[in-house]
């Protein structure tokens, strides 16, 4: 089988492969048809890490894969040969205190697909557990179903800090994180979106996704927009889908007081300086997320009753332009989006 592995810092290169073992009892061996571009593979990518963790090559990235059954194994109930399936990523043990809980992206012994302890969906088969398949509704493309990853992060972003009804909202960065946000935003009733970014194609992107206000942090100020449209107030949650230290920062100006600071993105710096003293002197609820949280199923409703609009995929390449694809998410070029990988090209 065809398999893109990480060699070298920004290098990838299109290898023949074994076929994974299995399916064993409790697996499906899973036939790709599309893999999303992730942020996060984009780190691994280019800085050789995310937190801590280092990369280890050969490493197989990917990791919003959708495919096609083509194997059970012993046990399985629920799925059939042909059944169209979005992966969740995250391998876990299904019964320490943390999957026990409901919180399986705590889990201590958790593999994340995509990172050094497991490999990653850019490849032609994958096996994984049955309880990390979920189908994809038959209203949604191949294309479209790759965004059921994402959209569950989100999922489970609103199980610990939800937009209500009315809130004035502030999305730090318009990739493909912040443009769900902002989506998810609306669809939960916020009553103004600003987001912010420094790509200006991304700016219009926002726009398309719901964003009332789109500006651009090298020409405008952010904090300033915040306070004329809040009437001085500041925003009554702010997601940062960026991780940059000067738009976390940002954040924290543009939350009002008592509100809340949502951070998603992935930091690059190890270390940086935080306004803590300002998040103290507003007594900010400041929360931290971790992945999607087998979220995949309620992430498919959402997106096949329509409420999330899918025009931030922009590009779709065959796995062997793989670096191509890498490369132009990486330089922002040509207007990309949210770019996806189509194995049947």
């Amino acid at each position: 089988m065809r398999s893109v592995p990480l060699v070298a810092p920004k290098r990838l290169e299109l290898i023949e492969a074994p076929l994974p073992d299995g399916p064993r009892s409790g697996e499906l061996l899973v036939k790709m048809r599309a893999v999303g571009l992730c942020g996060s593979d984009l780190h691994w990518w280019a800085e050789g890490r995310i937190h801590a963790g280092q990369a280890r090559y050969p490493q197989v990235l990917g990791h919003e894969p959708v495919g096609e059954v083509v194997e059970v194994g012993a046990g399985v109930h629920g799925y059939k040969v042909g059944d169209r399936v979005s992966l969740e990523p995250s391998i876990t043990c299904g019964h320490c205190e943390f999957c026990i809980a409901g919180r399986h992206n705590l889990c201590k012994s958790s593999k994340f697909m995509g990172g050094p302890e497991a490999q990653g969906c850019l490849r032609d088969f994958v096996v994984v557990p049955a309880h990390n398949a979920d189908p994809i509704p038959d209203s949604l493309s191949w294309h479209e179903a790759t965004l059921m990853e994402p959209v569950a992060v989100w999922v489970h972003t609103y199980e610990l800090a939800p937009v209500r009804l009315g809130d004035t909202v502030a999305v730090m960065g318009a990739g493909s994180i912040g443009l769900l946000g902002i989506a998810m935003a609306k669809q939960a009733g916020a009553e103004m979106v600003l987001a912010c970014d420094r790509v200006p194609h991304r700016l219009e992107l926002a726009k398309a996704m719901g964003a009332d206000i789109a500006l651009n942090l090298n020409e405008d100020d952010f904090r300033d927009a915040v306070m004329q449209k809040t009437h001085g107030r500041g925003v009554d949650i702010v997601f940062d889908a960026a991780g940059d230290p000067r738009t976390i920062n940002l954040g924290i100006q543009c939350a009002r007081d008592g509100g809340r600071f949502v951070l998603i993105g992935i930091p690059v710096p190890m270390q940086f300086d935080v306004d803590l003293h300002t998040a103290m002197s507003k007594e900010l609820n400041i929360q931290v997320m971790k992945r999607s949280n087998h979220k995949g199923r309620a992430a498919g409703a959402l997106l096949a009753g329509g409420r999330i609009p899918t025009s931030l995929i922009t590009h779709v390449l065959p796995l062997a332009q793989a670096q191509q694809g890498f490369e132009m998410l990486h330089e922002y070029s040509d207007g990309v989006g949210k770019l996806i990988y189509d194995f049947t090209l």
